[in-house]
């Protein structure tokens, strides 16, 4: 494994055991609104310090950009990790057993390497930039489904930005009468990481923010999946959407998705 791969894991097992411990005392969670339908914990905050924590006691020059403490500047510009410490919050707060830890370094502006674990499962999905990408230490590829009839896709509803339904319903309208069966989990570094192992054939969503999809963009790539943004462009945390899937899953997913 990777050094920095190794050091990222170490974070992740480190923030899944804050995480589990918050699950078991809900009464404690001290729930916060950062904005409409968007919640913060004390846990999140508290498995977001724990990954920084093990990170900087190998790496202390790094960089951060974490979802809830925002930017840690460090003099090596050249590493960045991308931390969402508790990807699916509103799972986590009603007591549903869906959520995970995700982290990405990114080196000199590539993604490089990834982590997305389930700390309820335990499930580690890794990936390294040319290594490609392991779930439990073993390797693991993405579907290679060629039509949309029997696929199982996934997605999430625009629930930060209502008065865009409209828009995503007739999309979902035209995916959905094509394909086998479509999933909403609430969590999207595990639907891309169930797209990685193959237990998804396709997702699409939009409305993210990098710490959401940075390393899971890396899991799909590394199994030998294709990421895009809704227009086919090869940048999706630029733009905040994603699809992902086989070649052919995400060609027909993008062409619904451009209208």
């Amino acid at each position: 494994m990777h050094p920095m791969l190794n050091i990222a894991v170490r974070a992740a097992r480190s923030a899944g055991n804050v995480i589990a411990r918050g699950f078991e005392n809900q009464s404690e969670l001290m729930i916060e609104a950062k904005g409409s339908n968007d919640f913060v914990t004390r846990i999140d905050k508290e498995a977001e310090q724990a990954i920084i924590r093990k990170i900087q006691q190998s790496y202390p020059d790094h960089c951060f950009v974490g979802e809830e403490g925002g930017v840690v500047e460090g003099s090596d510009t050249d590493y960045k990790w991308i931390i969402d410490p508790l990807d699916g919050t509103t799972n986590f707060i009603k007591g549903i057993p869906h959520f995970a830890v995700s982290i990405a370094l990114m080196h000199k502006g590539r993604l490089d390497q990834a982590v997305v674990f389930d700390p309820i499962r335990g499930e580690l999905f890794t990936a390294s930039k040319g290594g490609g990408a392991q779930l439990n230490g073993f390797r693991i590829r993405s579907s290679k489904a060629k039509e949309l009839n029997q696929t199982i896709l996934a997605t999430a509803l625009p629930y930060k930005n209502k008065e865009s339904l409209p828009t995503y319903l007739e999309s979902f309208r035209k995916i959905f009468f094509q394909a086998g069966d479509i999933r909403r989990s609430g969590s999207a570094a595990l639907d891309l990481a169930y797209v990685a192992s193959g237990r998804y054939d396709g997702y699409w969503e939009s409305g993210l923010k990098p710490w959401d999809i940075a390393a899971g963009e890396l899991l799909v790539r590394e199994s030998g999946g294709l990421v895009t943004d809704f227009k086919g462009g090869n940048d999706p945390m630029l733009k905040g959407e994603i699809v992902a899937g086989s070649a052919k899953v995400v060609q027909t997913l993008v062409k619904h998705l451009k209208g």
